[in-house]
Protein backbone atom coordinates (compact mmCIF):
# COMPACT_ATOMS: atom_id res chain seq x y z
CA UNK A 1 0.00 0.00 0.00
CA UNK A 2 1.63 3.34 -1.09
CA UNK A 3 -0.52 5.41 0.56
CA UNK A 4 -1.14 9.17 0.66
CA UNK A 5 1.00 10.20 -2.07
CA UNK A 6 1.38 13.95 -2.96
CA UNK A 7 2.22 14.47 -6.60
CA UNK A 8 3.11 17.88 -8.25
CA UNK A 9 2.64 18.17 -11.87
CA UNK A 10 -0.34 16.15 -11.44
CA UNK A 11 -2.72 17.70 -13.91
CA UNK A 12 -1.32 16.14 -16.57
CA UNK A 13 1.95 13.78 -18.56
CA UNK A 14 4.34 12.18 -16.05
CA UNK A 15 2.28 13.65 -12.99
CA UNK A 16 -0.88 12.19 -14.25
CA UNK A 17 0.03 9.14 -15.02
CA UNK A 18 1.68 8.51 -11.82
CA UNK A 19 -1.45 9.44 -10.20
CA UNK A 20 -3.80 6.99 -11.69
CA UNK A 21 -0.78 4.36 -10.84
CA UNK A 22 -0.83 5.50 -7.18
CA UNK A 23 -4.63 5.21 -7.47
CA UNK A 24 -4.23 1.79 -9.09
CA UNK A 25 -2.27 0.37 -6.26
CA UNK A 26 -4.33 1.45 -3.64
CA UNK A 27 -3.39 4.82 -2.95
CA UNK A 28 -4.76 8.03 -2.84
CA UNK A 29 -3.39 10.61 -4.74
CA UNK A 30 -3.13 14.76 -3.89
CA UNK A 31 -2.36 16.55 -7.07
CA UNK A 32 -1.20 20.06 -6.88
CA UNK A 33 -0.65 21.99 -10.28
CA UNK A 34 -1.50 25.44 -11.58
CA UNK A 35 -3.89 23.45 -13.96
CA UNK A 36 -6.96 21.99 -13.03
CA UNK A 37 -6.58 18.54 -13.00
CA UNK A 38 -9.66 16.40 -14.56
CA UNK A 39 -9.12 13.20 -13.42
CA UNK A 40 -11.18 13.89 -9.82
CA UNK A 41 -8.20 13.74 -7.48
CA UNK A 42 -8.03 15.64 -4.58
CA UNK A 43 -6.17 18.72 -5.82
CA UNK A 44 -4.89 22.28 -4.80
CA UNK A 45 -3.86 24.93 -7.11
CA UNK A 46 -0.68 26.49 -6.85
CA UNK A 47 1.79 27.87 -8.86
CA UNK A 48 5.57 26.05 -7.63
CA UNK A 49 7.55 28.90 -8.82
CA UNK A 50 5.98 30.98 -5.75
CA UNK A 51 7.25 29.44 -2.27
CA UNK A 52 4.39 30.28 -0.50
CA UNK A 53 2.02 28.66 -2.67
CA UNK A 54 3.80 25.40 -2.81
CA UNK A 55 3.81 25.10 1.10
CA UNK A 56 0.31 26.26 1.40
CA UNK A 57 -0.82 23.60 -1.31
CA UNK A 58 1.42 20.90 0.75
CA UNK A 59 -0.17 21.75 4.03
CA UNK A 60 -3.79 21.60 2.71
CA UNK A 61 -3.07 18.61 0.79
CA UNK A 62 -1.71 16.67 4.55
CA UNK A 63 -4.26 17.44 6.33
CA UNK A 64 -7.13 17.30 4.71
CA UNK A 65 -5.36 13.19 4.11
CA UNK A 66 -4.81 13.07 7.37
CA UNK A 67 -0.44 12.96 6.81
CA UNK A 68 1.17 11.87 3.82
CA UNK A 69 3.56 8.73 2.84
CA UNK A 70 4.87 9.96 -0.35
CA UNK A 71 5.91 12.90 -2.67
CA UNK A 72 6.56 12.44 -6.21
CA UNK A 73 7.81 16.28 -7.82
CA UNK A 74 6.82 15.51 -11.07
CA UNK A 75 6.37 19.08 -11.94
CA UNK A 76 8.70 20.65 -14.39
CA UNK A 77 8.41 23.10 -17.30
CA UNK A 78 11.56 24.09 -20.30
CA UNK A 79 12.44 27.20 -21.92
CA UNK A 80 14.53 25.91 -24.95
CA UNK A 81 17.10 28.49 -26.65
CA UNK A 82 20.54 29.93 -26.34
CA UNK A 83 21.27 31.64 -23.44
CA UNK A 84 21.07 34.93 -24.76
CA UNK A 85 18.09 34.59 -26.28
CA UNK A 86 15.72 33.17 -24.01
CA UNK A 87 14.28 36.19 -21.50
CA UNK A 88 15.87 36.59 -18.07
CA UNK A 89 12.21 35.50 -16.76
CA UNK A 90 11.37 32.48 -18.94
CA UNK A 91 15.25 31.04 -17.28
CA UNK A 92 14.81 32.04 -14.21
CA UNK A 93 10.97 30.60 -13.85
CA UNK A 94 12.53 27.09 -15.24
CA UNK A 95 15.21 27.29 -11.87
CA UNK A 96 11.70 28.51 -9.81
CA UNK A 97 9.63 25.83 -10.88
CA UNK A 98 12.24 22.81 -11.73
CA UNK A 99 14.07 23.12 -8.78
CA UNK A 100 13.40 25.82 -6.49
CA UNK A 101 9.45 24.47 -6.31
CA UNK A 102 10.58 20.72 -5.54
CA UNK A 103 13.03 22.16 -2.69
CA UNK A 104 9.59 24.06 -1.53
CA UNK A 105 7.51 21.19 -1.55
CA UNK A 106 9.65 18.34 0.07
CA UNK A 107 10.36 21.26 3.31
CA UNK A 108 6.92 21.53 3.81
CA UNK A 109 6.03 17.84 3.24
CA UNK A 110 9.11 16.60 5.78
CA UNK A 111 6.89 16.77 8.83
CA UNK A 112 4.18 14.33 7.57
CA UNK A 113 6.71 12.35 5.85
CA UNK A 114 8.80 12.08 9.07
CA UNK A 115 5.95 10.84 11.07
CA UNK A 116 5.07 8.22 8.69
CA UNK A 117 8.88 7.14 7.48
CA UNK A 118 7.27 8.02 4.11
CA UNK A 119 9.10 8.28 0.65
CA UNK A 120 10.13 11.01 -1.40
CA UNK A 121 10.39 10.37 -5.42
CA UNK A 122 12.54 13.64 -6.67
CA UNK A 123 12.24 13.74 -10.74
CA UNK A 124 15.28 15.07 -12.55
CA UNK A 125 16.45 14.21 -16.48
CA UNK A 126 18.61 12.67 -18.33
CA UNK A 127 19.53 16.25 -19.43
CA UNK A 128 19.81 16.02 -15.01
CA UNK A 129 23.57 13.95 -15.77
CA UNK A 130 24.06 15.04 -19.34
CA UNK A 131 24.52 18.65 -20.64
CA UNK A 132 22.82 19.58 -24.11
CA UNK A 133 23.04 23.09 -26.18
CA UNK A 134 20.04 25.65 -26.15
CA UNK A 135 19.26 24.24 -22.75
CA UNK A 136 20.80 26.29 -20.24
CA UNK A 137 17.47 26.68 -18.11
CA UNK A 138 16.53 22.99 -18.04
CA UNK A 139 19.67 21.40 -17.34
CA UNK A 140 20.45 23.46 -14.46
CA UNK A 141 16.86 23.16 -13.07
CA UNK A 142 17.69 19.64 -13.34
CA UNK A 143 21.29 19.30 -12.51
CA UNK A 144 20.00 20.95 -9.57
CA UNK A 145 17.33 18.10 -8.58
CA UNK A 146 20.15 15.85 -8.82
CA UNK A 147 22.75 17.26 -6.73
CA UNK A 148 19.72 18.71 -4.16
CA UNK A 149 18.47 14.52 -4.26
CA UNK A 150 21.47 12.96 -3.65
CA UNK A 151 22.44 15.10 -0.56
CA UNK A 152 18.74 14.65 0.99
CA UNK A 153 19.27 11.29 0.80
CA UNK A 154 22.12 11.38 2.76
CA UNK A 155 20.13 13.60 5.16
CA UNK A 156 17.58 11.72 5.58
CA UNK A 157 18.98 8.28 5.85
CA UNK A 158 16.95 6.48 7.85
CA UNK A 159 14.13 8.81 8.65
CA UNK A 160 12.59 9.45 4.74
CA UNK A 161 12.99 7.81 1.86
CA UNK A 162 14.16 9.37 -1.11
CA UNK A 163 14.92 8.26 -4.47
CA UNK A 164 15.94 10.07 -7.86
CA UNK A 165 14.39 9.40 -10.88
CA UNK A 166 16.08 10.08 -14.14
CA UNK A 167 13.85 9.94 -16.83
CA UNK A 168 14.13 10.36 -20.82
CA UNK A 169 11.83 12.08 -23.37
CA UNK A 170 8.37 11.01 -22.67
CA UNK A 171 5.39 11.15 -24.89
CA UNK A 172 3.25 13.84 -23.06
CA UNK A 173 2.40 17.18 -24.23
CA UNK A 174 5.72 18.96 -22.86
CA UNK A 175 6.96 19.23 -26.14
CA UNK A 176 3.75 21.02 -27.66
CA UNK A 177 4.63 24.69 -27.14
CA UNK A 178 7.82 24.26 -28.65
CA UNK A 179 9.65 25.68 -31.49
CA UNK A 180 9.95 22.77 -34.41
CA UNK A 181 13.72 22.80 -34.08
CA UNK A 182 13.04 21.90 -29.91
CA UNK A 183 10.64 19.12 -30.40
CA UNK A 184 11.66 14.99 -30.95
CA UNK A 185 10.96 14.11 -34.37
CA UNK A 186 8.57 12.21 -36.14
CA UNK A 187 10.99 8.84 -35.42
CA UNK A 188 11.98 9.61 -31.88
CA UNK A 189 10.91 6.59 -29.55
CA UNK A 190 9.53 8.26 -26.56
CA UNK A 191 8.75 6.13 -23.23
CA UNK A 192 5.04 6.18 -22.72
CA UNK A 193 4.38 8.14 -19.15
CA UNK A 194 2.15 5.37 -18.07
CA UNK A 195 5.85 3.13 -17.96
CA UNK A 196 7.78 5.60 -16.09
CA UNK A 197 4.84 5.93 -13.40
CA UNK A 198 4.90 2.15 -13.06
CA UNK A 199 8.56 2.26 -12.05
CA UNK A 200 7.59 5.22 -9.45
CA UNK A 201 4.71 3.21 -7.58
CA UNK A 202 7.75 0.36 -7.51
CA UNK A 203 9.54 2.81 -5.32
CA UNK A 204 6.75 3.96 -3.14
CA UNK A 205 6.02 0.72 -2.18
CA UNK A 206 9.42 -0.56 -0.99
CA UNK A 207 8.90 -1.42 2.84
CA UNK A 208 10.77 0.76 5.23
CA UNK A 209 14.33 0.00 5.45
CA UNK A 210 14.40 -0.81 1.55
CA UNK A 211 14.57 2.04 -0.64
CA UNK A 212 15.55 2.91 -4.27
CA UNK A 213 18.05 5.52 -4.70
CA UNK A 214 18.01 6.17 -8.39
CA UNK A 215 16.31 4.81 -11.22
CA UNK A 216 17.13 5.50 -14.79
CA UNK A 217 13.88 5.01 -17.06
CA UNK A 218 14.25 6.03 -20.72
CA UNK A 219 12.85 4.40 -24.37
CA UNK A 220 15.92 1.70 -25.82
CA UNK A 221 16.79 4.32 -28.26
CA UNK A 222 17.00 7.24 -25.88
CA UNK A 223 19.63 9.85 -27.45
CA UNK A 224 20.50 11.71 -24.29
CA UNK A 225 21.50 8.56 -22.76
CA UNK A 226 24.38 7.33 -21.79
Amino acid sequence: MVGNVLITGGASGLGRATATAVAKAGGRPLLVDIDEPDAGFDHVRADLADREQAERAVHELAESAGGLDGVVTAAGIDACGRLEDVAAEQWERVIAVNLLGTAAVVRAALPYLRTTGGKVVTVASTLGVRALSDATAYCASKFGVVGFTRALAAELAGQVGVTLLIPGGMRTNFFNDRPDQYKPGPDARLNQPEDVASAIVFALGQPQGCEVRELVVAASTETSWP
